[in-house]
């Protein structure tokens, strides 16, 4: 027995079993990897890692590309009990050796190019290392049904990393075992463990695959990284357990001049993205329009607030429903979404209902509010995290009165659709009115000039605080100063128009596309 009938594991086995011909995964204009030919490279992987001294529980680092080698990888420390944790390939030496001890990492995983700062950082740390590479045919387009995976070690001497000797058989994946482990962003703090089970991940991929009536045929690119929940388990995992199909660019990371070529290649049936990729996806279709786009059955905003122009925007040029959604890593992706047109309206500025967890809008005493009514969005259900690792303080202040607390300010309407006000840190205090910078960045972005926009508090000695604004204009516009507060003036209530307006060509966001206010704050007062 592999794997319990509610582990990750399992569901990927059965969506292997169920549809072992259909494609799994393509790397853009090179191979395809079948379902089974994918499950298989996974249990030679898994093989090698236990041949390499991996044991079940050990926490082995990834820092990849968004490549195949990735995926199977990931896959197979999982496969073999012990706990992934996937690091952004573009941290500094310094954020690699705070991430590999945090995680208390026993191994790190590179792509055979290697990743020089987190092989710096795990060998001052003295972690071994290791290089994942697929072999592949070369002749292009064709199912790789002769890929060899290998895995490098620099030092175990005493193990041989490639044997084929099954180590797997006796090995049972277990719903309590944790699988992935990732930090938050740190949007106000130092960014804080998060580990997930298998059970965490199967349950969120499950809610996925229902909200968004994911099927073998349907088929996406990845856009977005896979070291974060957003693209590796709603963009890949939810795909993989539907047996259905994902195609990661050649360049490993999201390119605007290959996407649509990508999405017709593959008869892409939907995508989804954070809010900056969206813009950007809809600038170059303003600029450099194809001459045709693929008929979606959706596309899925997440990961930051979808203003409603954009949303507008994005549904005209490209004639598909434009579901918004909620999530955090520590709901193992995805709390609310917004359904598909046959199961209900989508609505512009919510992130719809919540999906197969219990969420609650609760007071400061942990009353439960009625609709209409901002209070913090609580949530509770078996995607949610235990807790954080070795941090009994932010697991004290999270969970209270029973429920996961997330952070976010925000009320249900009459329909039970959630709406977010923003980060409860976020809030700004001008002399006692709570401002929502989310409502002032959908009023600047509903401005035809303006192409970004981000609201931020600063300190203010009259008020405490005041409110400030960023915005990239749209390409060919000479919008200024002027002209912003004046539109501001005309749309927001007098307390809310920001005192000051910074024009410029790049906003600070973090590795995943989030624009973080605290980031962005920090960057334009420190130029005044």
């Amino acid at each position: 027995m592999e794997s319990s009938p509610t582990t990750l594991t399992g569901l990927l086995r059965r969506a292997a079993e169920t549809f072992p011909s259909r494609r799994a995964i393509s790397v853009a204009g090179k191979y395809d990897l079948t379902h089974s030919r994918l499950q298989h490279l996974v249990d030679v992987a898994a093989n090698r890692l236990i041949s390499a001294g991996v044991k079940p529980g050990d926490v082995v680092a990834l820092t990849f590309p968004n490549t195949v080698e990735f995926v199977i990888t990931f896959l197979a420390v999982i496969r073999a009990r012990a706990t992934a944790a996937p690091l952004n390939p573009a941290y500094t030496a310094e954020e690699f050796e705070f991430y590999l001890s945090d995680s208390e990492s026993k191994l790190l995983v590179t792509s055979s190019e290697g990743i020089k700062p987190a092989q710096a950082a795990a060998s001052k740390l003295t972690i071994p290392c290791a290089v994942a590479s697929l072999n592949t045919p070369e002749q292009p387009d064709n199912e790789a049904a002769e890929a060899e995976f290998t895995l490098s070690l620099s030092h175990r001497p005493d193990s041989d990393s490639n044997s084929d000797h099954d180590s797997l058989s006796g090995l049972t994946n277990d719903t309590s075992d944790v699988a992935l482990f990732l930090h938050t962003s740190g949007t106000t703090s130092r960014p804080k463990g998060v580990p997930l089970t298998q059970h965490n991940l199967f349950s969120s991929v499950r809610n996925i695959q229902s909200v968004y009536k994911l099927t073998e045929s349907d088929s996406t690119v990845i856009v977005l990284p896979l070291f974060h929940v957003h693209g590796l388990i709603c963009g890949l995992l939810s795909s993989i357990g539907a047996g259905a199909s994902v195609a990661l660019p050649a360049a490993g990371r999201f390119s605007a001049s290959t996407f649509w070529k990508d999405m017709i290649k593959y008869n892409a049936t939907w995508y989804t993205a954070v809010p900056t990729i969206h813009q950007i996806v809809l600038d170059r279709h303003q600029s450099n329009p194809e001459p045709v786009y693929p008929k979606l059955r959706f596309i899925r905003s997440c990961s930051a607030s979808l203003a409603p122009a954009i949303l507008g925007r994005l549904e005209e040029a490209f004639g598909a429903p434009v579901l918004e959604a909620y999530a955090m890593t520590e709901a193992s992706h995805l709390m609310a979404s917004n359904p598909l047109p046959e199961d209900g309206p989508h609505k512009a500025g919510s992130v719809g209902k919540p999906v197969g967890q219990e969420m609650a809008i609760l007071d400061e005493t942990g009353r439960v509010l009625e609709a209409e009514v901002n209070g913090e969005v609580c949530i509770r259900g078996p995607n949610v995290t235990q807790g954080y690792k070795n941090n009994p303080d932010a697991n004290t202040a999270a969970f209270q009165f029973g429920w996961f607390h997330t952070g976010d300010l925000g009320y249900f309407d009459s329909d039970g659709y959630l709406h977010l006000v923003g980060r409860i840190k976020e809030l700004i205090n001008r002399g006692g009115e709570k401002i929502s910078p989310i409502e002032v960045d959908a009023v600047l972005l509903s401005h035809p000039d303006i192409a970004q926009a981000v609201a931020f508090g600063v300190p203010d000695d009259k008020y405490g605080e005041e409110i400030n604004c960023a915005i990239i204009p749209r390409e060919g516009s000479n919008i200024d100063e002027d002209e912003v507060l004046r539109f501001s003036k005309k749309n927001l209530a007098s307390f809310k128009v920001p005192k000051k307006v910074f024009i410029t060509d790049s906003l600070p966001k973090t590795a995943t596309g989030k624009i973080l206010r605290r980031l962005v704050a920090e960057h334009f007062v420190s130029q005044k």
